[in-house]
């Protein structure tokens, strides 16, 4: 069984994708066990208590420095029995203590198709940004497993998207959010597939 904590800063379009892929059996052997946001008046928080599910607020500035906050936020996981974290629009860096907790087992989504376009400080709309200037033909949504460095772990799945002349990087990110989606809901059920098949393989 995946226990999902969801981590979001922001409206949480592509928590509620996840949302419903779980609620309707889409990702097998998947529950949301706890939704955690550095923003107290995120939507993802809205969606998650609207559904009666966990949602706490958790910011760096509420602590002392970042261990204490990395603690809080191990101290949450635990509390929730959370063995897989979903990083969905979460907009800060995830303390390296908690990455390394959870190496193997914590997934983010980037709007471009790593490993280009990647890395510190490519996020949001600067990522379509660039993807026009570069003048790509292509770009789309990558799904990487994390490590400590930005945009870096190894790939869970990707889904193309066209560019398209005279796109904007408005118009290119809604089409790209839109293939997200489909994308997060698909590689969350391909890896609660291949853990379940190697439990039964134990």
């Amino acid at each position: 069984m995946l226990n999902i904590a969801v981590f979001g800063s922001g409206a949480g379009s592509n928590f509620q994708s996840i949302l419903t892929a779980v609620q309707q059996g889409g990702i097998p052997g998947a529950r949301i066990a706890l939704v955690v946001s550095n923003n107290s008046g995120a939507g993802i928080l809205g969606i998650a208590r609207a559904s009666a599910l966990p949602a706490i607020h958790l910011s760096q500035k509420q602590f002392p420095d970042e261990g204490s906050f990395a603690l809080a936020i191990r101290a949450a996981l635990d509390a929730h029995g959370v063995n897989f974290v979903v990083l969905a629009g979460y907009m800060k860096r995830v303390p390296p203590e908690i990455v390394a907790a959870y190496r193997g087992r914590m997934v983010n989504i980037h709007p471009a198709l790593l490993p280009r376009h990647g890395g510190e400080g490519m996020y949001g709309i600067r990522v379509h940004e660039a993807v026009i200037r570069a003048g790509e033909t292509v770009s789309g949504a990558t799904v990487h497993y994390v490590d400590e460095e930005y945009d870096h772990g190894a790939v869970v799945l990707q889904r193309t998207v066209p560019v398209m002349p005279g796109d904007t990087p408005a118009s290119l990110a809604a089409r790209v959010l839109e293939t997200e989606h489909a994308l997060y809901p698909e590689a969350l059920r391909k890896i609660a597939l291949e853990s379940a098949a190697r439990l039964t393989q134990t």
